[in-house]
């Protein structure tokens, strides 16, 4: 039986041929790497997800390259939801996603991936910038209330006394103009997660992936479009995974306990280091509950944890040749380093490693009904 999932391989092999007219879509790199690398491995897989993941993503996919020069990923960050609903219904290999899957998408991830579903791994950590434009000014100090207070426009002018009681900086008298993703975005799910779970009683919308609707923000999509949005326009604030932030925006030092905690990729990993297992999973599904609420010393609880999501089987044994290796590699040291070159993440540490590259082990092949 052929599925979606293994038409859409066929299909990706013959346009990647027929487009760049080439074994070596990469160009004279990858060409080169074909002396030295490994060509037992074959295929194309193609995917899709989160816009976060992109950068590392571009990374990862230059690095498998040149390890495995006839075989190929394509990604497309079409957004977290676009990704895991393409995933489950069978039209992509694996999905990229800044949330793991919720137990109604886990049981329908059944009928595309066969009995034992779909599963979560997490590659890709990084904290998530509260950014604002305000020239002069590079850093601000927040508590999760204000922060709140500000998406939810309770608080509209910067020199609004909550923000000012928290800050020793001249801040001018504009309007807050705050910017939200149109999408449906686990980065928007973590945002809101983080804010319902520190200051409930403020944030009492359950987290999703989805801004709501009663609040009238602007809104753009992807992480490059709100920051974009927010880059050229003086007074407006946005959430976005710290990789797309750059000059000429500021970044929100979050209140963490007593002290307050600025965006850093070493903050970012602490916070992951606290996490656990969600319960009630398969133990190859390493999906992670992060302690938003966690008062301990230099941890960034406003963190991205993004997942690569596979199957646990494959009716194409090429396909899932590719995904497990392709899957090995970017958890691995040398796959964590490039993610963290490339887009400024958190590698995970050893022992997460060494969990991951177990549990993608187990991918099988074989029908699926």
């Amino acid at each position: 039986m052929r599925t979606r999932a293994t038409l859409s391989l066929s299909l990706a092999v013959a346009l990647g041929l027929t487009a760049c007219g080439s074994d070596y879509p990469l160009g004279a790199e990858q060409e080169a790497a074909a002396q030295r690398g490994d060509t037992s491995l074959q295929g194309a897989v193609t995917a899709s997800g989160s816009s976060a993941q992109g950068p590392a993503m571009d990374a990862w996919r230059s690095g498998f390259a040149t390890l495995y020069p006839r075989a190929q990923v394509q990604y497309s960050p079409d957004g977290s939801g676009a990704g895991r609903g393409a995933l489950l219904a069978g039209a992509v290999g694996f999905a990229g996603s800044d949330a793991y899957l919720s137990d109604e998408e886990l049981a329908e991830s059944t009928e595309a991936c066969g009995p034992g579903g779909a599963f979560n791994i997490p590659a890709y950590v990084s904290p998530i910038s509260v950014a604002f434009n305000l020239p002069g000014i590079s850093r601000l100090d927040l508590d999760a209330a204000t922060v709140a207070r500000i998406f939810r426009g309770e608080i509209t002018t910067w020199n609004d006394p909550a923000i000012a009681a928290q800050n020793d900086v001249d801040l001018p008298a504009l309007p807050i103009s705050a910017v939200s993703r149109s999408d449906d975005s686990g980065t928007t799910e973590n945002f809101t997660d983080y804010l319902h779970a520190v200051v409930p009683d403020i944030w009492a919308e359950e987290p999703d992936g989805t801004w709501p609707s009663e609040l009238e923000n602007e809104n753009a999509k992807g992480n490059a479009g709100v920051v974009s949005t927010v880059a050229g326009t003086v007074g407006a604030v946005t959430y976005a995974d710290d990789s797309a932030v750059g000059d000429p925006l500021g970044r929100v030092a979050l209140k963490v306990g007593e002290a307050y905690v600025p965006v850093s990729s070493e903050a970012a990993a602490a916070a992951v280091d606290l996490a656990t297992r969600v319960p009630g999973r398969e133990d190859y599904d390493i999906a992670l509950d992060l302690d938003r609420t966690t008062t301990e010393p230099g941890v960034y609880p406003l963190v991205l944890v993004s997942y690569h999501v596979y199957c646990a089987r494959y009716e194409n044994e090429a396909t899932a040749a590719v995904v497990r290796a392709f899957g090995t590699y970017a958890v691995s040291a040398e796959g964590q380093a490039e993610a963290a070159e490339a887009a400024k993440s958190s590698p995970i540490s050893p022992e997460l490693s060494r969990q991951a590259t177990d549990a993608i082990g187990t991918i099988a092949v074989g029908d699926i009904p």
